[in-house]
């Protein structure tokens, strides 16, 4: 009796978050619409995930390519998933193969890995990923991401060298103890503005992805068109079966 009532929780949790959400937008003088929650579903069970997809949920996010590879193929291919983090190059086929259905790739860090990510699309005859360029905006050493500084010549790259990715924005993961939330925002703000003027593109054609669990209100409030929502919704997370990627 006890599983079906966690699967309720995960769903009411749904709903609070995206009331949350749209409250946040407004707030922001944003349509809620153009605001995206990925469910985060890293650990959790596929039938947890398919309770949250039929309450009407289509956009969800993994971090570990194996338990990724396989929970995708037990759910509904209509499902818009999205990879998040840092990927080693040797597992872009894997993933790619694995999710012919994935729609975002949330965390190109470096030019090797957008050149995989590019030749892995080719040869899979995929239609083009959407990507957005991981960038460090809290400085710490042992968090992925490109520097600040580095952000605009990575997209250029990508826009000029990768045709089989399209560039669709930036994206960021702060301190875990939020204490540098507004900040990264902001820093992250100024690297759209940087990279748009370099490419020639409108700010509305570059999202933000920012804002989590604890701080996606704030997020949406500084710019955030896509906040990524895992435990808000499913609970905490049980880590001891954690895959590298």
């Amino acid at each position: 009796m006890a599983a079906p009532a966690v699967e309720g929780v995960a769903v009411t949790a749904l709903r609070s978050v995206l009331f949350r959400v749209r409250q946040a937008a407004e707030r922001a003088g944003t349509q809620p619409k153009r605001v995206r929650v990925v469910a985060v579903s890293k650990t959790k069970p596929v039938s947890l995930i398919r309770q949250i997809y039929d309450a009407g949920h289509r956009c969800f996010g993994e971090n570990y390519v194996q338990e990724f590879v396989q929970k995708a193929p037990q759910l509904p291919e209509d499902i818009e998933w999205h990879f998040i983090g840092h990927l080693q190059s040797n597992k872009v086929k894997t993933l790619l193969g694995g999710v012919p259905n994935l729609a975002f790739f949330e965390g190109v860090d470096n030019e090797k890995i957008a050149n995989h990510l590019d030749c892995a699309v080719s040869s899979l005859g995929r239609n083009p990923l959407k990507i957005f360029v991981q960038v460090n905006t809290s400085g710490e050493p042992s968090k992925s991401g490109i520097d600040p500084s580095g952000c605009v010549r990575l997209a250029e790259h990508v826009k000029s060298h990768c045709p089989h990715l399209e560039f669709s924005g930036l994206m960021t993961i702060g301190m875990p103890d939020y204490t540098s939330t507004p900040e990264n925002f902001r820093t992250l703000s100024k690297c759209r503005v940087e990279v748009c003027k370099a490419l020639g593109m409108t700010e509305d054609q570059c999202e933000l992805s920012m804002g989590m669990s604890s701080d996606f209100e704030q997020a949406i409030e500084m710019g955030s068109t896509n906040v990524r929502i895992g435990s808000t919704i499913f609970g905490p997370r049980d880590y001891s079966k954690k895959q590298p990627n």
